[in-house]
């Protein structure tokens, strides 16, 4: 609303553009979603008590973990319902709607929240632990995770590389060769005719035996990308070039109006064309395709089976993060750190000159999930204020569902799904260790762990919960601090 409202404003009070930087929208997403949880908190937590919307503890497993949290029976809970108005308040106020990725966050929020609601609802109905059957409460994750991975697959992220790195042209004598010798109109006069003057004189000055050192070829490649950057498309260009789906369809839109993005992409497939034996084509179909952290343009294709492998991560975090909820503030501190590294990593990958730097898949679609990620982490703190420890409400699965689903969306839709068990390391840890507990018990009748998931093995040990929730907050730090520090590694 107020993106729509700046845009309006500004040609009369310049004052307003400052509304239309995202970086400031977040800002601004994460103080409202704050601001907004602090003060209907109160009001939600005394309307869940007078319903009787309470907690019920389960005793029949462990006898001295009942003891350890008895005291928590009848706390309020479906509190996660408060992170998911609170979000969509704030992403209506601060959010550019015109963003599809905007709305494929904010659906997947409401679908996964929608079947943890239903959990919930139906515990609280029956005044027991148990609600909706596994199975079903599986069915509409993997309908969630099914109805994403299939739009995703129909309907793809617009996805780089815009620009070129140095790497991308595989022989640099002949490349500046056929930009000294060009001829007057001719497609390689047009890119000679938009670099600085200093550098045209250099490769007009250029001899064939001369060293193409690397400080050289770095000034040419970024004059280059400035120049994709600054250039019109020139339909005339692409006459007599073989054109193949992605450039028909940019260039159907040359007549219509394109975005920035999609002219620089134009141009960048122009330079392919033209040089096809010198500039590397950039990979296509990379919305199915996954980047392997530590690796330069290593990518795994996965066609449409890239569906069934949305379907997994969203299932699988999903549960993750529910499991985790079992100690005050655990889930809903650990869902905010992995909500801010990826946060940065959406601001990351938005842009073309640091995703360029980083040997990163560009996402220019994924800067508004900065303000996503950001609307997400301000409500997730404000729940945090009434959810830490003697907490007066619990997430429930309407939030642990919620928070789950929209993590793994995150790391879809930024194209670092590959580095999501180290952004979310803790959730991975406290599912591996039930499914440990589980096959072990299945396998040889003993249990590795007092119990699980691994905070009540702690617990058990005799930490308190407070401490058990800070160190595993202190742990869940370091695997969003490792996975920052990955992007790096290539």
């Amino acid at each position: 609303m107020l993106y729509q409202l700046a845009l309006f404003l500004k040609p009369h009070l310049s004052v307003f553009n400052v509304f239309t930087y995202h970086t400031v929208r977040a800002g601004g997403a994460a103080l409202t979603g704050f601001l907004f949880c602090l003060m209907a908190g109160p009001g939600l937590i005394r309307w869940l008590r007078a319903v009787k919307v309470g907690q019920y503890i389960r005793q029949e497993h462990v006898a001295d973990l009942h003891a350890l949290h008895k005291g928590k029976a009848g706390t309020p809970t479906m509190g996660g319902t408060l992170i998911i108005f609170a979000t969509l308040l704030s992403l209506l106020l601060w959010g550019r709607l015109s963003n599809r990725l905007l709305w494929v966050g904010v659906a997947v929020l409401c679908m996964m929240g929608a079947v943890g609601f239903m959990d919930d609802f139906i515990k609280l109905r029956r005044k027991h632990n148990s609600g909706l059957s596994a199975r079903a409460k599986m069915a509409g994750q993997i309908v969630t995770g099914l109805a994403l991975g299939l739009y995703l697959l129909f309907c793809p992220v617009t996805l780089g590389p815009t620009l070129l790195r140095s790497s991308d042209i595989g022989d640099w004598p002949r490349f500046i060769e056929r930009l000294r010798d060009a001829s007057p109109g001719s497609l390689e006069a047009d890119l000679l005719k938009t670099l600085p003057a200093p550098l045209r004189a250099q490769v007009t000055d250029w001899s064939d035996g001369t060293h193409v050192t690397e400080e050289y070829r770095g000034e040419l490649t970024a004059a280059v990308n400035a120049a994709l950057e600054r250039k019109a498309v020139n339909l005339g260009h692409w006459e007599g070039l073989e054109t193949d789906r992605e450039s028909r369809k940019y260039l159907a839109k040359v007549s219509r109006g394109m975005t920035d993005r999609e002219r620089v992409r134009l141009n960048r497939l122009w330079l392919e064309t033209a040089f096809p034996d010198l500039v590397a084509s950039s990979p296509r179909s990379l919305h199915t395709q996954l980047e392997v952290p530590g690796f330069k343009d290593f990518l795994i294709p996965l066609g449409p089976f890239y569906v069934l492998f949305v379907v997994f991560v969203i299932v699988a975090i999903s549960n993750a993060v529910n499991l985790t909820d079992g100690l005050d503030g655990l889930a809903a501190g650990t869902s905010v750190i992995s909500l801010l590294a990826y946060t940065g990593i959406a601001y990351v990958v938005s842009r073309a000159d640091w995703s360029n730097y980083l040997w990163l898949i560009h996402v220019p679609e994924a800067s508004e999930l900065t303000v996503f990620g950001a609307a997400l982490l301000g409500t997730g703190l404000g729940f945090l204020w009434y959810n830490a420890h003697p907490a007066e409400v619990f997430m429930g699965d309407t939030g642990a569902l919620a928070l789950g689903g929209v993590i793994g969306t995150m790391a879809i839709l930024t194209k670092q799904e590959l580095v999501l068990p180290v952004v979310a390391g803790l959730f991975v840890i406290e599912a591996l260790s039930v499914v440990i507990q589980v096959g072990s018990f299945k396998l040889t009748g003993r249990r590795v762990f007092r119990m699980a998931p691994l905070h009540h093995h702690f617990e058990l040990l005799g930490w308190d919960e407070t401490k058990v929730t800070i160190r595993f907050w202190i742990v869940a730090v370091l695997f969003a601090l490792m996975s920052l520090s990955a992007l790096k590694l290539r």
